[in-house]
């Protein structure tokens, strides 16, 4: 049995590598378009944020608005280029109006007062943000943004606790104060491991070895429908072998030509591609078979439904270029909400995310749920693929 897995396996990838579709598909386009997206998008990911002055107008000896006020004032020892700027409240709209300054904040009399005693509503806060801001601009406005929330929730929780152990306004008011005098941290942090994006360019590269992933999967396993129609499986099958030896070395040659495409995809871009980097190829390598084989399984799904070779070569780029998008092939989707939970189940998402921990100097152990996922994807496919009826008796 063995020896004849062998025989027809070796047959089949001699077939598929005369074929210059596998090449074309499973090579030169994906890093051809990996290439040109690279550089359309170079520079995207060197955004240099541009000095901004920020026009504050605080009350004087209010010392939640000090705390605010130090906060900016912070920001360039955290290399974002911020003046501060102390104005009168009626100034600040014109300075924000003539391009003094990019942003612009008032925070009302009696802003510390009303935190002491609980929370005060954002908008009382008024940020304005000029139109030759920019991204600094945004980035400023965001900050303030967020620290006046955070100031109302602990100014909230701090009045909830309050009431818990009974203290007096006077003590509350005491006990804010003190807080108030903190100027709350701002500090920019990265991800090492868990959760680590790729590189914008890294992405695109996992990104089209992803979605080209099924046409070189699918050229290998869909030629049962194509010897089908030729009579050519019908005499395979009248050969002393087991029915599901032939399935099984389509499978065999879709996985070892997946895993040398995407291999290969992954180094070019490594070699010639900057700024391309995915880690230890002792992490890479698993991630790269278990994402090939669960590409694998699409197409014998395909193979069940689909009546002609012709349907199915249509079933197979629907589904790559539509896993591909979801995958994060173009462009990355929202991380967050059950949207990014459905999309981590696709291979091509998959594949990117485990990429992601390898280049962040992630060790197997990280990558387990990836695989976990892909080997759960596989099993439901595959599932799906024994209990759906033939179309056509392929399988």
């Amino acid at each position: 049995m063995g020896r004849a897995l062998l025989i027809l396996v070796v047959h089949d990838l001699r077939q598929r590598l005369r074929d210059r579709s596998v090449l074309i598909f499973g090579l030169l386009v994906p890093f051809s378009l990996a290439f040109v997206f690279s550089l359309a998008f170079a520079g995207l990911e060197d955004v240099e944020l541009e000095p901004v002055t920020v026009a504050v107008a605080a009350p004087d000896g209010d010392e939640y608005a000090a705390a605010l006020v130090g906060t900016l004032q912070a920001l360039p020892a955290q290399d974002l280029p911020v003046t501060v700027r102390r104005a009168a409240a009626d100034e600040v709209p014109g300075l924000v109006d003539t391009g003094e300054a990019g942003v612009g904040a008032v925070l009302p009399e009696g802003f510390g007062s009303a935190l002491s005693g609980g929370p005060a509503p954002d908008s009382d806060v008024v940020i304005r943000v000029g139109p030759d801001a920019g991204l600094s601009g945004d980035v400023v406005a965001d900050i303030v943004r967020s620290v006046v929330a955070q100031m109302n929730a602990d100014a909230a929780a701090l009045t909830a606790a309050g009431d818990q152990a009974g203290l007096s306004e006077q003590e509350l008011g005491a006990l804010a104060q003190e807080l108030g005098q903190v100027s709350p941290e701002v500090a920019w942090t990265g991800s090492q491991v868990e959760g680590e994006d790729l590189s914008f360019t890294s992405g695109i590269v996992s990104g089209q070895a992803g979605m080209f992933l099924f046409f070189t999967v699918g050229f290998a396993v869909l030629t049962l429908l194509t010897e089908r129609e030729w009579g050519i499986l019908a005499r395979l099958r009248s050969l002393p072998v087991p029915r599901w030896l032939v399935p099984l070395s389509k499978a065999v040659v879709a996985v070892l030509l997946g895993v040398a495409s995407t291999s290969t995809l992954l180094l070019a871009g490594g070699a010639f591609l900057d700024g391309v980097h995915f880690g230890s190829w002792w992490v890479v390598l698993p991630l790269v078979v278990a994402v090939v084989v669960a590409a694998t399984s699409v197409m014998f799904i395909i193979v069940k439904v689909a009546r002609t070779s012709e349907q199915a070569g249509m079933a197979m780029s629907v589904i790559a270029i539509s896993l591909g998008v979801a995958g994060g092939s173009f462009f990355r989707l929202p991380a967050d909400g059950w949207v990014a939970q459905v999309v981590q189940i696709n291979p091509v998402a998959a594949l990117t995310r485990g990429l992601g921990i390898s280049a962040g100097g992630g060790g197997l152990a990280d990558l387990t749920p990836v695989l976990l996922s892909l080997l759960a994807f596989t099993a439901v496919v595959l599932l799906l693929a024994r209990v759906l009826p033939n179309r056509k008796d392929a399988l």
